[in-house]
């Protein structure tokens, strides 16, 4: 019994041991199992670390490699660049943040002759030191401690300004620092020595082209004076002359003489323009005027030599375009005598038409004027030749014309100076158009006001297309009704559709504008007549001057033509006019009987030393109510101011003794004590730029260049108002 129970315990005992034995088994495998796992887990880590590695590896071989390479690129970079500093003329310096020379090329130290102290890890200040006591550089009037203090400052400035220096053999070096932003420097001394060298001999060039300048503008001036003096009596005396009894041949004689000295008048004035551009010495003096009567005074000059040739003189203005403009009038006036002129001289019949368009926006008219001549014409491969200096078109046609050959240069600069621009087309033999473009501020109109008169219809009789069709759009602008025909047989049956008044042209196909106006007179004794002439002071003498209502020079003013339309009726009478006796005041003078006027004359005192221009004066006042005195220098001036007690004087301004400068100043000084000012006319040969200022700030009032015009000389006159004087003219006596 004991042994089975002993047995049995045995058993169990073996049996549990066998499952304990299962149990370690089943752990062993599965942390067997783990481990296996595991370990080749840690094998692919293994692997891929060793990739990894391997991988580096090769990219470091590469890295290496590269870098190698890059290093080498960088030696060769280096020393090529260090060759082409060594190469290059001009220094090459580079300074560490502690002023310390770490290398220089051998411009650079070259400079300093091989010195033992210049090498790299000099300091900038030792360098300076250098510079000085070697005499290495020229400090010219400045001490070395001062100079040398100076470029320090200019050295430690966050950005140096570049410095020239001079060197004791005569080179120039100009510094050129630029600091970095650890405080290192590249340093550059660039050789301007030709530069300089260069500067200098134009500095010395532009002296002597001024001082040749100045020579070329006081000889020009002196000549101007010179040549104006005895042209004042040739073209005074002609004038004065011209106005006397003449016959044909000697009016031909006297007018050639005038003529003449106006040429060679226009020739000095155009050779002065010229040196007063090229000097850049012109300039333009702004004032409102009134353009379109600008255009109009420069026709009635050209007037005379365009009705010689039978030339029509025709100006269209845009009616909606403003005629007071703020500019240059007597450049203006200038540029339009050079065009207009030149166009009449190379027109040998037809017309010349000068056409005014543009556009009015914020005060400003932007002007184009166009000169549209029939005459001669320019060949084509001439047009770009027309606008230079001394040129002409030189060919059979034109070789007969003169001229300077500056009119068009002189027009074109005058034109650019004003910001504008000219231009000129034309076809040979059949006319040309010259054209310019300005800019202009406009200022209100001051003229007529735009009131419709009592008319309703206008006759015109013209053979001109052209003048037929301007007058049209200038009464349109007033509402008339026009009715227009180019013949006089279509005159008379044109007055039985109904007209207020007509306009003819003294000129017809068949007829004259007189015979015209004595038909339509017939056909209705009350029509108001207009006629216009290209002479109108010789139509205002004709017998028949009473068949007409107005006699209007030609081209018409506008304003003319629509103040005489405003003061017109729509019929009148028109007797002939009685005759009346007419009184110079020479005839004055000599029938005192006449005379009840007790008012004391204008006293006009006239400083001039030339006994010529003395006498052309005098000759132009004799038909004035005036008591002149001459005065032979400045001294002889301020002493009859004492004495005669002026009320205007005419001030030469070129006199022995004393000038007419000095002499106003002494007669202003004077009146400082009275109170008083009477106007002083300078009257001078001098034209050149500044002539005019320089005359003016010395006291004077207005400015006459000699030779002098008669009508200019009266108009100064005329504007003197002295309370108890006789009027100067006869018909202004009351």
């Amino acid at each position: 019994m004991a042994l089975a129970h002993k047995l049995a315990d045995e058993r169990r005992a073996r049996l549990a041991a066998e499952r304990l034995l299962e149990m370690k088994e089943a752990e062993l495998f599965s942390a067997n199992r783990k481990l296996g796992l595991h370990a080749r887990a840690l094998s692919d880590r293994i692997e891929r670390t060793e990739a990894e590695v391997a991988n580096v590896r090769s990219e470091n071989r590469q890295v290496k490699s590269d870098l190698s390479v890059a290093h080498q690129k960088v030696e060769v970079a280096e020393r090529r660049l260090w060759h082409s500093i060594r190469a290059i003329r001009d220094g090459f310096a580079f300074f560490n943040a502690d002023n310390e020379m770490v290398g220089a090329n051998d411009a650079y130290l070259g400079v300093f002759d091989n010195l033992e102290d210049m090498k790299p890890g000099v300091t900038y200040p030792e360098m300076l030191l250098i510079l000085t006591e070697e005499g290495i550089v020229d400090t010219e009037d400045q001490n070395p401690i001062e100079w040398r203090a100076e470029m320090l400052e200019r050295w430690h400035a966050p950005n140096p300004k570049p410095r020239v220096i001079k060197l004791w053999n005569g080179l120039y070096a100009k510094l050129i620092d630029q600091r970095g932003p650890d405080g290192d420097v590249v340093s550059l001394a660039l050789n301007i020595t030709d530069t300089v060298l260069y500067e200098n001999q134009l500095k010395k060039a532009r002296y002597q082209a001024e001082t040749a300048n100045r020579a070329k503008s006081a000889f020009l001036a002196n000549m101007s004076h010179e040549i104006r003096t005895p042209m004042n009596g040739i073209v005074g005396m002609a004038d004065l002359l011209s106005e006397t009894g003449l016959g044909e041949e000697q009016r031909l004689f006297v007018d050639t003489i005038r003529n003449s000295g106006e040429a060679l008048l226009t020739i000095i004035n155009d050779v002065l323009d010229y040196s007063k551009i090229e000097a850049e010495r012109l300039e333009l003096r702004p004032t409102t005027f009134d353009f379109e009567q600008c255009i109009h005074e420069v026709m009635r000059l050209l007037q005379p030599p365009a009705r010689d040739k039978d030339i029509a003189l025709l100006v269209d203005y845009d009616l909606f375009l403003p005629t007071q403009v703020v500019g240059d009038p007597g450049r203006i006036r200038q540029i339009l005598t050079n065009i207009i002129g030149n166009a009449v001289k190379f027109t040998p019949s037809g017309h010349v038409l000068i056409s005014v368009t543009g556009t009015h926006e914020d005060g400003v008219c932007d002007l184009r004027v166009t000169i549209q001549d029939t005459g001669i014409g320019i060949p084509a491969p001439k047009i770009d030749h027309i606008f230079g200096e001394f040129n002409q078109v030189d060919d059979e046609q034109s070789r007969e014309f003169e001229g300077t050959g500056l009119g068009l240069s002189i027009t074109k600069r005058l034109v650019e100076l004003m910001g504008g621009q000219i231009w000129v087309t034309s076809e040979n033999g059949e006319g040309t158009c010259f054209g310019f473009q300005v800019k202009l501020d406009s200022r209100p109109s001051e003229g007529l006001d735009m009131v419709k008169p009592a008319l309703k219809n206008a006759l015109i009789v013209d053979s001109s297309e052209l003048t037929r069709t301007i007058l049209e759009k200038q009464l349109a602008l007033l509402g008339l009704a026009c009715t227009s025909v180019d013949h006089e047989s279509k005159a008379v049956d044109a007055l039985q559709n109904g007209c207020d008044f007509a306009i003819i042209d003294d000129v017809q196909c068949t007829i004259e504008g007189f015979d015209l106006a004595q038909k339509l007179r017939a056909a209705r004794p009350d029509l108001p007549i207009l006629l216009i002439a290209a002479n109108a002071g010789i139509a205002e003498k004709d017998p028949v001057r009473h068949t007409v209502s107005h006699v209007l020079q030609k081209p018409v003013p506008r304003q003319v033509l629509y103040r005489i339309l405003m003061e017109m009726n729509p019929t009148e009478t028109v007797e002939p006019p009685k005759e009346a006796v007419v009184f110079h005041a020479r005839q004055r003078r000599e029938t005192p009987a006449l005379t009840t006027d007790t008012r004391r004359l204008l006293r006009v005192l006239a400083a001039e030393d030339n006994k010529t221009n003395q006498l052309v004066f005098g000759k132009m006042l004799k038909e004035l109510d005036v008591e002149l005195l001459f005065a032979s220098n400045g001294i002889e001036a301020v002493s009859l101011y004492d004495s005669f007690t002026p009320d205007i004087v005419f001030m030469d301004i070129s006199m022995p003794k004393k000038d007419g400068k000095a002499a106003t100043q002494e007669i202003r000084d004077k009146e400082k004590t009275t109170g008083t000012r009477i106007p002083i006319v300078a009257m001078t040969a001098h034209a050149m730029s500044g002539d005019q200022e320089a005359i003016l700030d010395a006291g004077l009032d207005r400015f006459l260049t000699k030779p002098l015009k008669k009508a200019l000389v009266i108009e100064q006159i005329e504007q003197v108002q002295v309370e108890g004087t006789r009027p100067i003219r006869a018909d202004q006596a009351g």
